[in-house]
This record gives structure tokens, C-alpha cells and sequence, in this order.
């Protein structure tokens, strides 16, 4: 496993200019536990999948686009393309993205980028920040976070296959780009290190048991001042109303609770929260979330009752999704 080690070591002399730099040890023990020392059997695989890669030298790099963009196609040559889209294939399924790989577009479940552009203009601008993505996936959020100039964007997903796909953009990106994922949940993380300007926080509130022993957690981690970017399902209803369904929602395992935005605001208020502000609420729709060619299985079309495609499969209703931006 030196290849992660090697890979990795370009973070800690990143992290040695930051405020987070008290905690690099810890950070390299869990990698090194979670990932390095992993007993999950389809890490050998996926490790081949990253050796297949091509070696080449990007000609260009694009974080500001609505997919990231690594080089293009006029960068390989003979039976390179082939590797290349063999390579990330076998990384499958892919959810978050969009990606441009060389001229290869790869087409994930989420079209993240429109949610990106809801939530970018109201959050406060990432340049110089030290910002934390909670669940962050294969890094689609991550890379885009940097491409805003933040100091550095560390994402965490304690999902390998994710961590793994999110080193495919890693292959190819400067060892100086600060972005990384490291293979952590948020319980992993060193306990109370309250260094970070700007915590995001998409798509988890609704899968802790607990969301506002979440929500005090990443208080915890929040700079004086720092901002959280708070991106959940909800449900219409009054102040005081939340859905905990009965088994799975939308297919989903582990949905516990999913308030109102009046219910949340208030979690928000008791867990010391201040300038609390609800940016943006919108219903996921076929546009955004579908299945493709690089994620196959079941997407939103199957998740919703083809009678009512307002309900879930389940009865529940569909699946709207609220961003709140508050301060520390």
C-alpha cells in the first residue's frame, strides 16, 4: 500500500500551512487504518484500475466548468483512450460529477453541478479558506471548492470506492491542487479542532440518528466565524414537523429524520447558530439525478410511484431538498 502513502504525503506538507497542522499525525493514522491497511477485498481491484490509468500529462485543467476537466483528447495517443475509459469503468458506479476525462465525458448519477451553482452564490467566497466537505463523495464538490481559490478542501467519505475514484483526478492533478479525500466519517475525525472557515454538509443531516448531535459536531469543527453550508431533504409542514419514515425512503436505507424548513431552522437556533438563512429549496428532479451509463442502477425514476411521480415508491413525498447557510 506505499502508493497511497506516497500519494498522501503531498496533503500533509499542505496541511503543514494551515491550522490544521497540529493534527497531521492523526489525519495520516487514519488513513493508514482505513485505507492503507484496509481489509476490504475490492481494494486490489481498484487499485489495478489505477495503475491501468494512462501516464500522461494533462495539457489542461478546468475547475470552473460544470465538469471538472482534466486534460484533453489530443493528450493520448494509440490504445490510450481505450485504457482510459476501461480504467474508469471498472471505478463504476460513478454518482457524483460531471467529468471530463481527456475528452471523455463522464456522465454520473448526479448532475452536481446544478446544485453547485444553488448553493455557490450564497455561501461566503472559499478564497483562503480552510474548508471541510462532510460526505464528499469521489471529490466533484471538493475539486470545484478549490477551483474557487479555497486554501485547502479536504473531503471526507468513509466509502473506499469513492476515495479511490476521487485519486483517479489526483493521477493527473498538480501535487500542489488543494484537494484531497481522505477516507474518514465525520466520528473519525480528531475530536474538537475548530480550525475550519467554511464546513459543508450535503446530503448527511438525514442519515444520522441523531442530526442535531450532527449539527453540534460540526459546530465543533467551525472556526470563530466559520460558516456551515447545510444541504438535506425536507418536507412541507409547520414549525415542529418532521418525517421519520417507516422503513426506507426512496429506496434509501438509513433515512431517519427529515424535517420541515421551519423544524430545521429551529434545530439550527438550539444548537447556537446564528444568521440562519434558507437559500434555496428545490425539488429533485429526472434532470439531476438519473441512471447513465457510468451508474446503471436504480436512479430517481424508480425511487418515485409511477402512478404519483410526486410520491415516493413508498407514499412518502418526493424527495425536495433545502440549503441553509449559517454562522458559527
Amino acid at each position: 500500500m506505499g502508493m497511497f502513502e506516497q500519494i498522501y504525503q503531498s496533503l500533509y506538507d499542505q496541511i503543514r500551512n494551515t491550522d490544521l497542522h497540529p493534527w497531521i499525525e492523526e489525519i495520516a493514522q487514519g488513513i493508514r487504518a482505513n485505507l492503507c491497511y484496509s481489509s476490504n477485498g475490492h481494494l486490489p481491484g481498484w487499485i489495478q484500475s489505477l495503475e491501468a490509468l494512462p501516464q500522461v500529462t494533462p495539457s489542461c485543467l478546468r475547475l470552473d466548468q460544470d465538469a471538472v476537466t482534466i486534460g484533453s483528447p489530443g493528450d493520448l495517443q494509440g490504445d490510450q483512450p481505450q485504457a482510459l475509459a476501461n480504467a474508469l469503468m471498472s471505478l463504476h458506479p460513478w454518482r457524483k460529477g460531471p467529468w471530463n476525462f481527456f475528452g471523455l465525458e463522464l456522465d454520473a448519477e448526479w448532475r452536481s453541478n446544478l446544485k453547485w451553482d444553488r448553493l455557490k452564490q450564497a455561501t461566503s467566497p472559499l478564497r483562503d479558506r480552510l474548508v471541510l466537505d462532510i460526505g464528499s463523495g469521489n471529490g466533484y464538490y471538493s475539486y470545484r471548492m478549490a477551483g474557487e481559490q479555497a486554501q485547502l478542501t479536504l473531503g471526507i467519505d468513509p466509502y473506499l470506492l469513492y476515495v479511490v475514484q476521487s485519486l483517479v483526478a489526483r493521477r493527473y492533478l498538480p501535487d500542489t491542487l488543494p484537494a484531497w479525500v481522505v477516507p474518514f466519517s465525520i466520528e473519525q475525525l480528531p475530536s474538537a479542532i475548530p480550525v475550519f472557515n467554511t464546513v459543508f454538509s450535503m446530503g448527511v443531516l438525514y442519515h444520522q440518528r441523531s442530526p442535531l448531535d450532527h449539527l453540534l459536531e460540526i459546530q465543533s469543527l467551525l472556526a470563530p466565524e466559520g460558516e456551515l453550508v447545510l444541504e438535506t431533504l425536507v418536507v412541507d409542514g409547520p414549525e415542529g414537523y418532521t418525517l421519520l419514515p417507516k422503513g426506507r425512503y426512496a429506496k434509501m436505507r438509513n433515512t431517519w429524520f427529515i424535517p420541515s424548513c421551519l423544524t430545521l431552522e429551529r434545530w439550527l437556533e438550539h444548537c447556537g447558530y446564528r444568521g440562519i438563512n434558507l437559500v434555496d429549496v428545490s425539488l429533485t428532479m429526472s434532470d439531476e439525478q438519473r441512471s447513465t451509463d457510468w451508474m446503471c442502477f436504480d436512479s430517481l425514476k424508480t425511487f418515485l410511484d409511477p402512478q404519483d411521480p410526486t410520491k415516493t415508491i413508498e407514499g412518502y413525498p418526493g424527495p425536495k431538498r433545502a440549503i441553509f447557510v449559517a454562522s458559527r
